[in-house]
């Protein structure tokens, strides 16, 4: 009885050791990256009523690029900014470091963020670029001469929101 008590507590312990060294893959994106972003949490965040996005395919800026959409949310109203929401689902997330880096690299490196995904800055157009995982993403606002600091930390959250996402 001892012996079977002693097996099962190394079952047990080599399980759990197993387990915890194997954390949880993470969330595929969607099929439509738009979704990635409601039109609820744009309206909540800049503080007016969006509508929902009209999306296209965004083009791909290199051949090893994944499917891209860009998604343009309008105010309801007409009164403010359309904000652009850009994404990419490449192949894996080495394909999306590289192409992160290369876009940087003809962008700009622009102000870096800490914390936001992966990696992340703005650009000297007051683009929000970010890369998490397999995912790259830009966010801009179209009225950038009347860009402010709040402007930002707007985009920063709309980031938060599509990084909890992934």
């Amino acid at each position: 009885m001892a012996k079977l008590c002693k097996l099962s507590l190394i079952f047990v312990t080599l399980l759990s050791t197993t387990c915890a060294a194997h954390p949880a893959s993470a969330t595929e994106p969607p099929a439509d990256l738009c979704t990635l972003l409601p039109a609820a949490d744009v309206s909540k965040t800049l503080g007016q009523p969006y509508d929902s996005p009209k999306k296209s395919d965004a083009m791909k800026p290199y051949r090893a690029s994944g499917d891209g959409s860009d998604c343009n949310y309008r105010p309801t109203n007409n009164h403010g900014s359309v904000l652009l929401f850009r994404a990419y689902a490449d192949a894996s997330p080495a394909v999306a470091t590289d192409i992160f880096a290369k876009l940087k690299a003809y962008f700009g490196a622009g102000t870096p963020i800490p914390g936001l995904g992966d990696e992340a800055y703005i650009d000297n157009q007051h683009g929000l670029y970010v890369r998490k995982g397999r995912v790259r993403f830009f966010l801009q606002l179209t009225d950038a001469k009347n860009f402010a600091p709040a402007n930002q930390d707007q985009l920063k959250d709309l980031a938060t929101r599509v990084i909890g996402q992934l």
